[in-house]
């Protein structure tokens, strides 16, 4: 694995118009020290294996100073980017190692998936992990060890969590590194900007653990850079001209300054993680309750469960976001999940009645992270670049949906009857995360001074406060009164998606289930070419304007949806509406952004997400009674119309238009 990231990180660089030997000139703090780690790790091991007489404390105190010394190195270095991934994976590896007495715990059920036999398993070197996962697989740390399975070839291996993390930071810091002028390589950080936000607010302090991630992260933050270390501007201009005009246009490429924006890719990449592992969760938790109750209502009320938890708390969660330090809202909201869903398969096998809590519990600590989400992004990145940012972390949840569902249900099968493992892999992703962001240097929010009340009436002055100024703002009221209403088609297609591929279309040789299958996926793809094309073009026009021509296209394919019974037209129909998807939604979120003040960030985006959210769950509960009525054709043909109407109707809107 680690292999491969070295030569694709290289080769794509290259490719990207880098050169090789702008390796020479990265500068990297304590290289001694990580190399001199490499070099202890690598005897200690090689001695081991050998069979040279290593006491075993001996052994475990050497490893322990490889990793630390590793540790720091990569974290003294994490402004450049893929150290911090790095740092994350080793962490993760050098954890799981020290606990078992130097040796990597290997799962059994991997290691066969894998092509390997029992017997090729040193002892001297890991623990071998049987199938069953009991008292045993926790103790050694199971979820951290080498659980995945690597079938293929030339590269046949079973790797852990952390060799991926190891692996991607690797890849990534190669790639930068060829691409990146060596004169941004050189320049020394300056100190961040003291976090503590001015006035009087009070700010989150949940816990022991998530503090002292945050506060040591205050310490030692260094603002990364956008562009490999340079705060600012680009190379000089005899550096550009010298430079290969293919790496000049990669460089400029807005995708590009995103990825090498070390504050960004940290907050994406954990992100881009934790979807995975959510997507995980939600197949394991579907197939879970399936399998204790056999009840597809049961099954139903789980996604009810977790869709409440919107319409309920939305607002109130936005009120205290903006009360608290966002950084560590995310982190703590990180941690508070790992927790909660751990309990799952506990809670299952004591009653499966104490899932919907756990999941409902879930869904409610999202509701805290989305709008700090929201709200940091501004604050990382330029403001000619919020839109492709914007883009970028849509683009990342739907290629979770993409790729992340067949991968996940591919895996939740792989497990068996260990379906527990499932929800600890969640967990730790939603770990990773929250070290990732913990590690961010994101700039302060100036708050008003004597705002520090803390009291209920304190909480409803700042839902009244948030309600004033979206009511105020033309913009972004008209904006939210636009989505509640065009968006009635999302909840109808949402709701009716399932039954229309049964019995509207005209399948051939294919069943309901697979065609279902298909036009989700031709949503995804969809939402993944409307997320990058967005994130290309979209600083060069209007956002009001892009926000008609969304729902217009999105209004115009879900009434076509109801004139067709044709399975390839109706997969190109759901395409379009994925890209439409994109063209409204991006553009409406960085309206929000660049308009509402950060102090006000987490409860104006809230009110519109309640409000919108509302207006689609109505339309799902409408549909459905509608199309046993008067038939599901005229209900999406209807619902579409409607879409569409409210899209044109957006340019007699000045506030809309102009937007």
């Amino acid at each position: 694995m680690l292999a491969g990231a070295i030569v694709l990180g290289l080769v794509a660089g290259l490719a990207a118009g880098g050169s090789i030997w702008r390796l020479a000139s990265v500068r990297i703090a304590y290289v001694w020290m990580i190399f001199g780690a490499l070099v202890m790790r690598a005897i200690v091991e090689f001695g081991v294996g050998a069979g040279w007489p290593v006491p075993e404390p001996a052994r475990t105190a050497l490893l322990t100073v490889a990793y630390g010394f590793l540790v720091v190195g990569l974290a003294a270095n994490r402004r450049y980017p893929g150290f911090l991934l790095a740092l994350v994976g080793v962490l993760s590896n050098g954890i799981v190692i020290l606990w078992n007495a130097g040796r990597m715990p290997v799962w059994e059920p991997s290691l066969l998936a894998a092509g390997f036999t029992v017997g090729d398993v040193s002892p001297a070197l890991h623990v071998l992990l049987p199938g069953t996962l009991d008292t045993s697989f926790l103790l050694h740390l199971g979820p951290l060890s080498d659980v995945i399975p690597i079938p293929l070839p030339v590269v046949r291996n079973v790797a852990s969590i952390g060799d991926v993390f190891i692996a991607a930071g690797l890849g990534t810091f190669l790639f930068a590194a060829v691409v990146g002028h060596p004169a941004w390589l050189d320049e020394a950080p300056t100190p961040a900007a003291p976090p503590a936000a001015a006035g009087g607010r009070a700010t989150l302090r949940l816990g022991a653990v998530a503090a002292g991630i945050a506060e040591m992260s205050e310490a030692a933050a260094l603002p990364r850079a956008r562009l490999l270390g340079g705060l600012g501007g680009g190379p000089s201009v005899s550096a550009e001209r010298a430079a290969p005009s293919i790496g000049r246009r990669v460089l400029r490429h807005p995708y590009v300054r995103l990825a090498l924006n070390g504050d960004f890719s940290a907050l994406w990449v954990g992100q881009l993680v934790s979807f995975f592992g959510d997507r995980v969760n939600q197949i394991a938790i579907v197939f879970l309750v399936l399998g204790l109750t056999g009840s597809p209502i049961a099954v139903s009320a789980v996604f009810v469960a977790a869709f409440l938890p919107s319409l309920l708390l939305g607002p109130v969660a936005g009120a205290f976001v903006d009360r608290w330090d966002h950084r560590e809202v995310m982190v703590v909201s990180d941690l508070l999940r790992a927790a909660a869903v751990l309990l799952v398969p506990a809670a299952a096998t004591v009653n499966v009645l104490l899932v919907y809590p756990l999941v409902f519990l879930v869904t409610s600590i999202t509701i805290f992270f989305r709008p700090a989400r929201t709200a940091v992004i501004p604050r990382i990145v330029g403001d000619d670049e919020l839109v492709t940012a914007n883009s970028a972390t849509w683009i990342g949840e739907t290629l979770a949906d993409v790729v992340g569902y067949p991968i996940a249900g591919l895996f939740v099968a792989f497990l068996g009857s260990a379906l527990a493992l499932a929800f600890w892999l969640d967990a730790l992703t939603f770990v990773a995360s929250a070290i990732l962001i913990a590690t961010m240097a994101i700039p302060p929010v100036v708050r008003a001074a004597g705002r520090a009340s803390v009291g209920v009436r304190g909480v409803i002055e700042d839902l009244r406060e948030g309600w004033r100024f979206l009511r105020s703002e033309s913009v972004l009221l008209a904006n939210t009164l636009q989505g509640a209403i065009a968006q009635v088609s999302v909840g109808t297609t949402i709701a009716l998606t399932p039954v229309y591929a049964a019995q509207v279309l005209e399948l051939g040789q294919l069943d309901a289930s697979t065609t279902y299958a298909l036009l989700e996926t031709a949503v995804g793809v969809g939402n993944l070419v409307g997320g990058f094309l967005v994130g290309l073009v979209g600083m060069r026009f209007a956002r009001g304007r892009m926000v008609i021509l969304g729902f217009v296209l999105y209004g115009a394919c879900t009434a076509a949806l109801g004139l067709t019974g044709n399975v390839p037209i109706a997969i190109g129909l759901m395409a379009g509406c994925g890209v439409a998807n994109m063209v409204y939604v991006i553009p409406s979120q960085t309206l929000f952004q660049e308009r509402t003040p950060q102090e006000l960030m987490g409860r104006v985006v809230s009110f519109r997400f309640a409000l919108v959210t509302a207006s689609m769950s109505a339309a799902m509960a409408v549909a459905g009674l509608l199309a046993a009525g008067i038939g599901i054709s005229t209900v999406l043909a209807i619902s579409g119309l409607v879409t569409l109407s409210t899209g044109l109707a957006g340019l007699l809107t000045r506030s809309v238009r102009a937007a």
